[in-house]
């Protein structure tokens, strides 16, 4: 942590606690305490870690939400349009294969993935 003069923000204390490294040029390099994936942006981190003979890191500290394209109602029928189902069931091997938790269409805790993080617990104060 950098110590620095005056009155902090919250943010500026939680940003400085989680700072790795400071750059003299002011870039951090910070530790991110909770990761969430949803099924539009990770197919492409996932796949960079399989190109890379990686692993999720922390697979407990990650947690795979379907958000954008699934039916806000009924959704018994299945994922209709073709791209929207291709990402799901996209994000649900994934999440199978680096041992991420996962929130499916069908799980009462799935919602937007902003909101579940907090209003899961998964998000803690501070982090």
């Amino acid at each position: 942590m950098t110590a620095t003069k005056g009155p902090q923000t919250l943010y500026d204390k939680i940003f400085d606690d989680h700072v790795v490294d400071r750059q003299d040029d002011g870039t951090c390099l910070l530790y991110i305490d909770r990761h969430l994936v949803h099924e539009v942006t990770s197919p492409q981190a996932f796949e960079g870690l399989r190109m890379t003979g990686r692993k999720v890191r922390a697979p407990e500290k990650t947690l795979a939400v379907v958000d954008h394209n699934i039916q806000t109602t009924d959704r018994s029928k299945g994922i209709q349009e073709e791209e929207s189902r291709i990402q799901v069931e996209a994000l649900a091997k994934n999440a199978k294969d680096f041992g991420v938790e996962y929130f499916n269409e069908l799980d009462k805790r799935q919602g937007i993935v902003h909101i579940v993080g907090p209003e899961q617990g998964f998000t803690l104060p501070g982090t």
